[in-house]
């Protein structure tokens, strides 16, 4: 079986010649697309920043309401506890727990 090194490399040369000799725009104007572009990637990264960052505000806007939630729930559930308690002793839990 042949090397297949000389093939490639003969081809690799063919390519690249034939690249050069048939490209679509000058450096100029390779240039110029190449900023259109790299502007293009930059207002879409800004973009999509803008849009992660209200993402994130809005899960944290969820979280808190969550936390608050579970406060007043926590609340409730401790208020009808004392009155539980009071009911059934006909004492104020927080005066029985510190001894007053």
């Amino acid at each position: 079986m042949a090397n297949p090194l000389p093939y490639f490399l003969f081809g690799l040369g063919i390519g690249a010649a034939a690249g050069i000799l048939f490209a679509p725009q000058s450096g100029d104007e390779t240039r110029e697309d190449l900023r259109h572009r790299a502007e293009e990637g930059r207002e879409y990264l800004k973009r999509r920043g803008g849009e992660l960052r209200v993402r994130a505000e809005q899960a944290m806007d969820r979280g808190r309401e969550a936390v608050q939630g579970q406060r007043e729930q926590l609340s409730s559930a401790l208020e009808a506890g004392r009155r539980a308690y009071r009911e059934a002793t006909g004492q104020d839990p927080t005066r029985a727990a510190t001894g007053s």
